[in-house]
């Protein structure tokens, strides 16, 4: 099929209880988010392993519904081979390769509670799978070099150790990845891409064992050369630009790549040469005082700075800073008992109006930028009447021993967040994340509109929780296909 005419774009669209045929769009996963209820305790147990993992430049989820209660745990279903098979990946913004289980592992899990069918890749099962050599310019650029020691017959290593003491590793191997190409309104054809992905034979820790969580692998939003998204950027595929949109009331929500035209978002520079998205906060806001903090507080070098993250269900604060926040929202009701749930969780009986009740709180970024979150979006009902506060008191350090500030779901629901790797920046807006957005085709200008109530009422099935991705994608080259 010749695509050098055709408008291609991807867009994630969470849909709660519902799936989807295809809108308006182009290339389609389906991201499913598994329907489990967590106690407290399990949420910040959670977060902790994902702020270990920080720590080690290494990993952060992707999260959906930023209720605490709730499981925040994304995954993909994605094609990879010739034929292609099913492998379900877990969305990833702070990692960089896609890796998936591979048929030689010893260590792999058998089996997942979430639901689904655990597959291992074999290379030897695809016509289009090839091995990656040490000495592959993909793998020379993956290491800023040369591997030494390396002779034509060995493959490209990978490996990744996070903060937890969880692992994998394996080797790089070049395949089809497939999804599903909208050819007009309603109407889909598979399509594939060749991409770098790693072929995974030694887990440990978590990922090495049958769970709730088990997945085949992982694929990462990161900003690395080793991304899906860069590689596909590096062809002159797609824009290196994504976004997200996550609906706290309804749990659906919006996930895009591509240039958003609709809403105008604002953004503030991201901090060059960090493995994350960091970002410049200079102060917040509570009601209308600014903490009195000391000026290096949320100072970016050596690997601090702000971290945006949405696989982190909650957000995270330096104790100094917490301290003072929590002590001025409290200020607001002086006369609530408040309650210590699960160790950790400072929680009240409030049986009016939180948004009327407590105050605003706004942090102030670079060239401008403020975030802004409501009390109905840091506070969250834990039974009956009894509400609790989603801000959390930070243990992590970061590399120069100084208390990591890291905001998840917590504060990033009902806003459009976006990732605009072409010019190093990140921004957002509040927004009806169950509305639609609108994406612009660079090549002829046209803009669609991308919605997700548009694509949930061409449901033809029922699943727990879903995301669709689309991305726009470039016209380019003269197919995606050989």
């Amino acid at each position: 099929m010749d695509l050098r005419g055709s408008v291609l774009f991807l867009a994630i669209i969470l849909i709660v209880e519902t799936c989807f045929v295809v809108a308006n769009g182009n290339f389609v996963f389906q991201v499913e988010r598994p329907k489990m209820r967590l106690g407290l305790s399990d949420v910040r147990a959670r977060d902790d392993r994902r702020r270990d993992r920080i720590l080690s430049a290494v990993d952060l989820n992707l999260g959906g519904n930023s209720q605490p209660t709730k499981t925040g745990l994304y995954f993909t279903k994605l094609g990879l081979g010739s034929p292609p098979k099913d492998y379900y990946v877990q969305v990833d913004t702070g990692s960089d390769i896609l890796w998936v289980n591979c048929v030689d592992c010893a260590r792999c899990p058998k089996k997942s509670d979430i639901g689904i069918d655990l597959t291992l890749y074999d290379p030897k099962e695809s016509k289009t799978s090839e091995l990656v050599p040490c000495d592959h310019e993909f793998c020379s650029s993956t290491y800023d070099g040369p591997i030494p020691g390396c002779k034509a017959d060995i493959p490209c290593p990978y490996s990744i150790t996070y903060g937890d003491g969880s692992a994998t590793s394996g080797y790089y191997v070049q395949d089809y990845l497939t999804f599903n190409h909208v050819s007009g309104n309603l109407n889909t054809a598979p399509q594939n891409s060749s991409v770098f992905f790693g072929c995974g034979n030694v887990q440990s820790g978590t990922l090495g064992s049958s769970s709730d969580e088990a997945l085949d692998g992982i694929i990462g939003f990161g900003q690395a050369n080793s991304s899906v998204l860069s590689q596909l950027a590096a062809s002159g595929k797609v824009k290196k630009i994504f976004s997200h949109c996550l609906d706290n009331a309804k749990g659906g929500g919006i996930f895009a790549i591509g240039e958003v035209v609709e809403p105008k978002v604002k953004t503030t520079p991201l901090v060059p040469r960090m493995a994350h998205y960091n970002v410049n906060l200079k102060d917040i806001e509570v009601g209308s005082d600014i903490l009195q903090l000391p000026t290096d507080i949320f100072d970016s070098g050596s690997g601090k700075g702000t971290v945006i993250d949405s696989g982190t269900t909650l957000a995270y604060l330096p104790s100094m800073v917490y301290d003072q926040l929590i002590s001025k929202v409290l200020a607001a009701q002086p006369e609530l008992k408040l309650y210590l749930v699960e160790q950790q969780f400072t929680c009240f009986e409030y049986t009016g109006d939180i948004d009327d009740g407590f105050p605003v709180i706004k942090f102030h970024f670079e060239d401008s930028l403020s975030l802004t979150v409501y009390p109905h979006d840091y506070l969250f009902l834990f039974k009956g009447d009894i509400w609790c506060i989603g801000w959390q008191k930070g243990v992590s350090q970061s590399k120069n021993g100084r208390d990591m500030t890291l905001l998840g779901d917590l504060v990033l629901s009902n806003k459009l967040v976006v990732y605009d790797l072409e010019n190093m920046a990140i921004g957002w807006v509040d927004y009806n994340c169950s509305s639609s957005i609108k994406v612009k085709d660079e090549k002829t200008g046209t803009v669609y509109t991308v919605g997700a109530h548009n694509l949930s009422s061409a449901s033809t099935f029922l699943i727990r929780r879903i995301l669709t991705f689309f991305v726009l994608l470039i016209p380019v080259l003269n197919c995606l296909t050989n």
